[in-house]
């Protein structure tokens, strides 16, 4: 596994012999996140980035399970000398701060009350050449598994007549995720795969191309869980396992139930605990 070096931070050819001027904001960014990387000692194991295509349009396509995951399957395009415009919630357009960089570095905001417009930009994208980031469980899964994939990713594909690559992130969701607590630890292992394109034949139904594209996912991510380096420190550690791999996650139907009640607005607030015991927990972390 390895840790991005200060060199890697420096080095001229990142992104290529003759990167876009227009691209500027996205390249800082870029090297920003890895020195936040080195700062942190992340470890990353990235497989797969020779099936990024050097040239041309293509639909990424990840699981979700952390809020740092767009960050992590960047690196794998860089090796091709590729940036990937993710899809985002508007929302975080709106914001005064990200919402200039978002544009600057021409990510695709979605609003779910009129998602028609961004996919046609998404598309448009596609036939211009670029990689286009997607989480298709539109949110994080909070079991840690793939969840039901919106059709959006395979329907852009198909339109646009460019590959799927099915990918999978995991680790990331040790340092911040859905309803836990963000933890700043050093040296935490993130595994990044992307895997062989998904080619969507001709005539080929959307609904086909997406059971490919998620039986692809699950098997990427199930190869990343398996091969992964930690294991928890103890039982309170377990729960970023999956239930099925012995941790405390939500199982796939407890997670779906509580996003259910979320999108009605009726989420369960835990309470906190005492401020104590948490200082405990972050010098017992500290400790290990």
């Amino acid at each position: 596994m390895d840790t991005p070096s200060w060199g890697d931070v420096a080095r001229r050819d990142l992104f290529g012999p003759r990167p876009d001027p227009r691209d500027r904001p996205y390249r800082s960014v870029v090297r920003l996140a890895l020195v936040v990387f080195r700062l942190f000692g992340f470890r990353f194991d990235v497989r797969g980035a020779e099936h990024v295509p050097a040239t041309g349009g293509a639909v990424l396509c990840s699981n979700h399970v952390s809020y740092f995951d767009f960050t992590f399957l960047g690196l794998a395009a860089l090796p091709q000398h590729r940036l990937v415009r993710f899809m985002a919630k508007a929302v975080v357009f709106q914001h005064w701060l990200s919402g200039r960089f978002m544009r600057a570095m021409q990510h695709i905001p979605v609003d779910r009350t009129a998602g028609a417009a961004a996919f046609d930009v998404a598309v448009r994208a596609l036939k211009d050449g670029q990689v286009v980031g997607v989480f298709p469980e539109a949110t994080i899964s909070s079991s840690f598994t793939v969840k039901d994939l919106k059709a959006g990713a395979a329907r852009m594909a198909v339109d646009a007549g460019v590959p799927i690559l099915p990918a999978a992130v995991w680790g990331g969701h040790r340092i911040a995720t859905k309803n836990h607590d963000v933890v700043l630890r050093r040296g935490v292992p993130v595994t990044v795969i992307i895997g062989e394109p998904i080619h969507p034949e001709p005539g080929e139904k959307v609904q086909s191309v997406l059971r490919r594209t998620r039986a692809a996912m699950e098997a990427l991510l199930e190869e990343a869980q398996r091969s992964y380096p930690d294991q928890p420190a103890d039982d309170a550690d377990r729960w970023w396992l999956p239930a099925h791999l012995g941790g405390t996650a939500p199982t796939p139907e407890e997670a779906k139930e509580q996003d259910t009640r979320d999108a009605a607005g009726k989420k369960i607030k835990h309470p906190k605990p005492h401020p104590l015991i948490r200082l405990k927990k972050v010098l017992t972390r500290r400790g290990r």
